[in-house]
């Protein structure tokens, strides 16, 4: 996608072809800073303390992370090491668990001498694919949006999205936000509602980030006004990306993501939820039996951003104990239809 005028992916290969490179995206939008990641350590406490983030995001750097490991030593005993340590970071999204075992299965049965090389492959084909996929998302989200917008011609198309499901949570395009981007390269005037999401913000700061920077209109809007824009029929559709879609359709997603399927469902607004086959995960039954990681409660008690003088500076916003849960359950009965590589499904399985 688009970054200061350039189609511009979110993880690369490094000059050298023996790490990674990334934006860390807790600086953003304040600051466009690429890092290198060059070793197992690096791109697991990348994933970790969230420099990079969204469930292909990390599905691809704990790849690259892998063959890191095995350029270093390339026996069974690393293998294992990085792959458990790699996992570990992230419990909740099921691309990590994906991406790392493609990487594993495919060096395993090679000599220790040809592990790296092939890890390396693997995680750049694993990037490839995961575009591709959202590029093919982004084109069937398009002939939706075309229809929806059929509906209303004169006016913008009124999509609202929570968190960040875009190109930096991506390899590129994004998922929620590929059929968005397509709209608007298409012609169709599109204005997305963008939910700050509390904690961290990432739609305030990386959501509006990718839009501004290709040119798409849009406003952010607190978590809690969603419910009173869609009541008063200001919003057009609900898209949605996801961290783990279960076996029976429930969507795990960003904490809050819930509480929009619940008031759409109550204003008859049509929620979808855009994910890749990577995404899906039919060996867990139902949303009851996913993991819901509980992250540090600093994430909500500070909240970070530039000073008068531009430096950066973070600012406690509570003094009581706090909990932050980082995802919650959307039951498939509230979605009204997935996005996915293979076209807009009514039930996924």
């Amino acid at each position: 996608m688009i970054l200061e005028g350039k189609p511009t992916r979110s993880i690369t290969r490094t000059a050298d072809g023996r790490g990674a490179c990334i934006l860390d995206q807790r600086l953003l939008p304040w600051e466009v800073r690429w890092v290198e990641l060059r070793d197992a350590d690096q791109a697991a406490r990348a994933i970790r303390e969230m420099w990079t983030r969204g469930a292909p995001m990390i599905g691809a750097t704990a790849a690259y992370g892998l063959a890191m490991a095995l350029a270093a030593d390339p026996s069974d005993d690393s293998l294992a090491t990085a792959d458990a340590m790699l996992h570990a970071t992230r419990p909740t999204a099921i691309n990590l668990r994906w991406a790392l075992d493609r990487v594993v299965e495919t060096v395993r049965p090679l000599p220790p001498a040809q592990r790296a090389e092939a890890a390396f492959a693997r995680a750049d084909a694993i990037c490839d694919e995961d575009a591709a996929l959202c590029r093919a998302i982004g084109e069937h989200g398009l002939e939706l949006l075309r229809a929806l917008y059929a509906r209303h011609p004169g006016r913008p198309l009124n999509i609202l999205t929570h968190c960040n499901a875009g190109w930096l949570a991506t390899v590129d395009y994004g998922t929620a936000t590929a059929p968005i981007y397509l709209a608007h390269d298409a012609g169709i005037p599109v204005h997305v509602w963008v939910d700050e999401t509390r904690p961290r913000n990432q739609g305030a700061l990386l959501t509006a980030f990718e839009l501004a920077n290709h040119g798409v209109p849009h406003s952010v809007i607190a978590d809690n006004a969603g419910g009173l824009l869609m009541m008063r029929g200001q919003v057009d559709a609900v898209i949605v990306g996801t961290d783990r879609v279960t076996a029976n359709g429930d969507v795990c997603n960003k904490i809050g993501t819930y509480l929009k399927a619940l008031a759409a469902y109550d204003n008859g607004v049509p929620f979808y939820v855009a994910l890749p086959y990577t995404t899906f995960d039919p060996a867990t039954q139902s949303g009851d039996a996913v993991p819901i990681e509980e992250r540090d409660g600093n994430e909500l008690a500070w909240l970070t951003g530039p000073t008068a003088d531009g430096a950066l500076a973070s600012v406690r916003v509570t003094a009581s104990p706090v909990r932050n849960p980082a995802f919650d359950i959307t039951p498939a009965r509230l979605v009204t239809g997935y996005i996915t590589e293979r076209g807009v499904l009514d039930r996924i399985g």
